[in-house]
């Protein structure tokens, strides 16, 4: 237990330093361009496909649960909203001052703030606001209803998409970032930097995985806590079977996936928390990198 909260404070630590800013910004950057453009390609045909899924589910689900999922909808808005207008004022600020190194660390304490300040409006008005999306919802015709939730579901897909492809970029440069990592925390440890774990084929089955199981659970969206379970149990299977093969591999060497099972408990844990970081869109970029910080730690010292 005590070797998990170290690996976490280590990786909320790590994750401010430029080494790991450096890799989550840039990474970032380029997959969301990536995934705008995609989006304005084949927004019609997401919204097409996304209308033609609400149609298989009852109006009264929809109604209901889309209601929940408007009002997710604009908590995202409102956190990101109240990131950028603060974050422009502080932002300047540093700038002016040329403190770049509490930039980055701003950045992530404004998001959390944001997102907390509207967490705690919407847990204690969250009923309130439910239920006047639902009486907007009664009112408006089905075609309106269904058209909205599918601008929703599209925005979703390609939110999902740049979760996903974060984390195989995070593991297609996994050796040159924990390299890096090595360099400025552990310059003495043993690492096995020429060990590098690739497998295009588990990572293809993998995503494949990821799709097939998104599509089939896709009416389990609309059952509230449920599809939160879902999504948070996607996105934690996916990063800890990506990831923790690429760390492993950098501190042990050759990888024993019976003793790696050893540890399972504590890389469960370590993906939870990370995955936590997609519920906030920006701090969504980190996710992957967060991760990999702790995995490292978490293995050097399961390891000594």
């Amino acid at each position: 237990m005590q070797d998990f909260l170290d690996a976490v404070i280590f990786g909320f630590r790590g994750i401010l330093k430029k080494d790991a800013m450096k890799f989550a910004i840039l990474s970032g950057i380029v997959v969301s361009v990536v995934w705008f453009l995609v989006g304005a390609v084949f927004f019609d045909s997401l919204i097409s496909m996304s209308g033609a899924m609400l149609d298989l589910i009852p109006f009264s689900m929809v109604r209901s649960d889309g209601a929940w999922m408007l009002s997710a909808f604009l908590w995202l808005q409102l956190v990101l909203v109240t990131f950028a207008l603060v974050f422009a004022f502080v932002g300047t600020v540093l700038a002016n001052k040329n403190n770049t190194s509490k930039f980055a660390s701003s950045a992530i304490s404004i998001g959390l703030a944001s997102a907390l300040f509207w967490g705690v409006v919407w847990f204690f008005n969250g009923s309130t606001i439910y239920a006047q999306l639902l009486k907007l919802f009664t009112w408006l015709p089905f075609e309106t209803v269904e058209k909205s939730l599918s601008y929703l579901i599209s925005f979703y897909v390609i939110y999902t998409g740049i979760i996903v492809s974060l984390i195989f970029v995070a593991s297609a440069f996994s050796v040159k970032f924990l390299q890096e990592i090595k360099k400025s925390e552990f310059p003495y440890d043993l690492m096995y930097e020429e060990h590098e774990y690739k497998n295009l084929k588990q990572t293809l089955k993998d995503t494949s995985t990821f799709i097939l199981i998104s599509i089939i659970s896709f009416p389990l969206l609309f059952i509230p806590v449920l599809n939160f379970i879902i999504l948070v149990a996607l996105w934690i299977w996916l990063m800890k079977d990506t990831l923790s093969y690429d760390v492993a591999a950098f501190v042990f060497g050759k990888i024993d996936k019976e003793k790696l099972k050893e540890y399972k408990k504590g890389l469960w844990a370590i993906t939870f928390v990370g995955s936590l970081f997609n519920f906030i869109p920006i701090l969504n970029v980190f996710a992957p990198y967060f991760t990999q910080l702790t995995m490292l730690y978490y293995l050097k010292e399961k390891r000594n």
